[in-house]
């Protein structure tokens, strides 16, 4: 390696709510001299972040522009409402939209569901970030509807939470730019799926290791039909074998043996 060279690495967004540790922890295991870097943003930022080049992959929230990106979906979570310990609501093991239509429920900017307005009633203002919505709800003005995740992230001793059974669900997803697929988006890719390690890929030369059996084949072959050369004495073994191959009519059978006469008795 020359100076000039750099160590390669791989770098990997991730948003609010996601936990990369089981991929990164296999990803040391697998490629131990290839660093891979963490980088936390905010899930409205993910997407510049790879267009720019900044990271080579990110664990992001579905949708994302297909005509840029490609994904693949990992998993949906389970959606919540976020709620102040003594609200009503606690009653119940869960929830429906229906059973949020009078309640002041808080849409941030940074809302991660793919809707114009969430049910209810909207409150006096969009907070900038879902954090600082959870703040709000702690101060009772309002609930919130967030994935589990984040509910759990921005967790707080005075705040519950129940599950919303009919609402809309966030898909995580691995993405990167279509154009950026290089081998170690390939490496993470089979991570994420659950390849294993010796699972093989289009690029680990498949064709070639087939080629070389295939050669190898004809090679026995060959050698198990040569002839042996003029005045070289063939092997019990081989002798046998050319017995058994050339059949009983090769062989001198053996004459009967001539019976006599039966004597008379006197």
């Amino acid at each position: 390696m020359t100076g000039s060279e750099e160590t390669p690495s791989f770098r990997l967004a991730y948003v609010p709510g996601v936990t990369p540790a089981k991929w990164v922890r296999i990803w040391n295991e697998r490629l131990p001299g290839i660093p891979l870097t963490l980088l936390q943003v905010p899930a409205a930022e993910a997407s510049g972040l790879l267009r720019a080049g900044d990271a080579d992959a990110g664990l992001v929230r579905l949708p994302v522009d297909r005509t840029f990106f490609s994904a693949i979906p990992l998993y949906s979570e389970t959606t919540v409402v976020v709620v102040p310990k003594d609200h009503v609501i606690t009653a119940a093991e869960e929830v429906t939209v229906a059973d949020l239509a009078d309640e002041v429920l808080f849409h941030p900017l940074d809302d991660v569901f793919d809707w114009d307005t969430p049910p209810g009633e909207p409150a006096f203002e969009r907070p900038a970030t879902t954090e600082d919505a959870v703040e709000l709800v702690a101060a009772g003005v309002g609930l919130l509807i967030v994935p589990q995740s984040l509910a759990r992230l921005y967790h707080r001793r005075d705040l519950t939470y129940r599950p919303l059974t009919d609402g809309p669900e966030s898909t995580v997803a691995l993405s990167w730019p279509e154009e950026a697929t290089t081998d170690l988006v390939d490496d993470f890719i089979g991570i994420v799926r659950g390849r294993t390690v010796n699972s093989t890929r289009g690029r680990q030369a498949a064709p070639a290791s087939k080629q070389t059996k295939t050669a190898g084949a004809a090679a026995e072959k060959a050698k198990r039909t040569q002839k042996p050369a003029a005045g070289a004495k063939a092997t019990p073994g081989a002798r046998t074998a050319r017995a058994r191959a050339t059949g009983a009519k090769s062989a001198n059978p053996a004459k009967p043996a001539k019976r006599g006469k039966p004597r008379r008795r006197s």
